[in-house]
């Protein structure tokens, strides 16, 4: 393949941000890419390993690495599609684009390959070598009442968006604290981006859209400098039980991620599920089954 993507105008490049023809060769970490001018690595959104992008330097302050962001794709990767967030596409000028998806202009299957090469080189790391990452397989497709998703979108329950001086709401552009308007919200679930959409005007900070366990969207308003309000609980649900969770606090975005979790850690005890007792500090709440004699609804921070 070797379909060329431009995407800004050259009068916006400065003669202080170099230029750059590189080929990606790896991913890194964080969901960014490697290439390698004159022996330094350079970091690159936006691309995928075996394609030969044109960039824009942005940090050249570290001796060992630079930062770049990407301007056009001068041989694509067959493994490349439109973004599932149009306002983070290439086409896009790159102060534009926003950040939060950094694989989807990746096809599913080449994302979870990816995703495996980056567990497989944090284990040889940290663990030493021998052990072997495990496939990175897919749950259900996630399902609403209108479709089924099954290219990847529409499954995060939880999304915070933020307000700018002006009253305008929406994400960060990538790697920067400019609020983007965007006409969609395609990773959230259905529901959330509705809510999103439907917001009242709100004061300059942020504002956090919760799709907990029984399907109702709580909107939570974060203001500059106001103090939190009194906390909302929510439920949830995983490994059979119910739990008991601050509406601000953590739970996995995924609607089966806790489940599966659960499922996976049973699995590698040899237990088929967990039995845990409660601990102080469990703060993922999935892990912690209560003993027996318990009620089977638990709080979480």
């Amino acid at each position: 393949m070797n379909q060329r993507y431009p995407v800004c105008d050259p009068g916006r490049m400065t003669s202080s941000q170099p230029i750059l023809d590189l080929d990606i060769t790896g991913i890194a970490h964080g969901g960014t890419f490697i290439a390698r001018h004159e022996g330094r690595v350079v970091f690159v959104p936006d691309a995928i390993p075996g394609e030969r992008v044109r960039v824009r330097i942005t940090d050249a302050g570290k001796a060992s690495f630079w930062r770049a962001e990407a301007l056009e794709v001068l041989e694509a990767s067959p493994h490349r599609r439109a973004h599932v967030w149009a306002e983070a596409d290439i086409s896009r000028a790159p102060e534009d684009r926003v950040g939060g998806a950094d694989l989807g202009h990746i096809i599913l299957g080449a994302q979870r390959v990816l995703k495996r090469r980056v567990l497989q080189e944090a284990l040889d790391k940290f663990a030493g070598p021998g052990i072997e990452a495990p496939e990175v397989q897919a749950v259900d497709a996630v399902t609403d009442s209108a479709q089924t998703r099954s290219d990847g979108t529409g499954w995060r329950t939880r999304v915070s968006l933020h307000v700018d001086a002006d009253g305008r709401v929406g994400p960060y552009a990538a790697r920067s604290h400019r609020v983007i308007d965007v006409a969609s919200l395609p990773l959230a679930r259905p529901a959330v981006a509705e809510a999103a959409f439907a917001l009242r005007p709100q004061k300059p900070g942020r504002v956090d859209l919760v799709e907990p366990g029984d399907g109702r969207v709580r909107v939570l308003p974060r203001p500059e400098g106001a103090r939190r309000g009194k906390p909302q609980t929510v439920f949830e649900f995983a490994g059979g039980r119910r739990f008991r969770v601050d509406a601000g606090g953590f739970w996995q975005v995924h609607p089966q991620a806790a489940d599966a979790l659960h499922r996976a850690v049973g699995e590698a005890l040899g237990a088929g599920s967990i039995r845990m007792r409660p601990i102080s500090t469990c703060t993922a709440g999935w892990g912690c089954s209560p003993p027996r004699s318990a009620s089977r609804e638990h709080g979480t921070s």
